[in-house]
């Protein structure tokens, strides 16, 4: 297998483009969930600021239906995007599952020679998952938060450019820290989907050649073997969890 590292642009080009009317459709289905969604927090200012003063039961009624109207948005937006973006991104994991199923197939011997069938396996199954962050669950939560994040600021200067500026300070401070961590985080994951697929592949052979192992009385070989792969996995697993639960109180601080 290659491991050169497939551009943006390539993948771009290769995944998104060709699904672009799919892609569009979330887009536009993404900004109306996230319209929808301001509509409870603008809602309270009138609620405490105009209908509560008043006793304006009639305003407080068109209110009422205006936030659950907008519940309603939230929900279909919800199932819709799920139902696109989410089912298409596991339709395209199919896909290249079985593409790079092909190209296995299509190697010279001497390649599988000296790779583990179980591995193989492992890396057909697994690797091509990282294809749902770019249609996927992934691609909302990355426009949805950053449709959040500019319409919140744009809210936040309007109400006080002091106070906005002055929350900016520990968010810019987080922002560096998470940075940080992300360039220790990203190998970490990366080297997981190696790791897992060796222990995985090591596994499948042992089961597979049980006779040849008994036969030659390698069980205790093949379990310290199998144990340092399990405890490899353990190490980046710890290491991962660490670096993440330091993000999360970065973020909560």
């Amino acid at each position: 297998m290659s491991n050169n590292r497939v551009s943006i642009l390539k993948a771009f080009r290769t995944i998104i483009w060709p699904r672009r009317g799919l892609v569009l459709i979330g887009l536009i289905l993404i900004v109306i969930s996230r319209a929808a969604s301001f509509v409870g927090p603008i809602s309270i200012k009138s609620l405490f600021d105009e209908i509560l003063p008043n006793k304006d039961t009639d305003e407080l009624k068109i209110l009422v239906l205006v936030v659950m109207l907008a519940i309603l948005v939230q929900s279909i937006t919800s199932f819709l995007l799920t139902r696109i973006l989410s089912v298409q991104a596991q339709f395209l994991i199919s896909e290249l599952r079985a593409q790079v199923q092909k190209k296995v197939l299509s190697l010279p011997l001497r390649f599988f020679d000296n790779t583990k069938s179980g591995e193989l396996v492992s890396r057909i199954m697994t690797d091509v998952e990282g294809v749902r962050n770019l249609i996927g669950t992934g691609l909302v939560q990355l426009v949805g938060g950053s449709i959040t994040a500019v319409v919140t600021l744009v809210l936040l200067l309007q109400i006080s450019v002091p106070m906005t500026l002055f929350t900016l300070v520990p968010i810019s401070i987080f922002a560096l820290i998470a940075l940080r961590i992300f360039k220790v985080i990203r190998p970490i994951f990366r080297n997981r989907g190696k790791l897992n697929a060796e222990v995985t592949g090591r596994l499948t052979e042992t089961l597979g050649g049980i006779r040849v192992i008994k036969g030659f009385n390698a069980e205790r070989s093949e379990t310290r073997i199998f144990e340092e792969g399990v405890d490899r996995l353990f190490q980046n697993v710890k290491k991962s969890l660490t670096w993440t639960a330091a993000m999360t109180s970065s973020a909560l601080f």
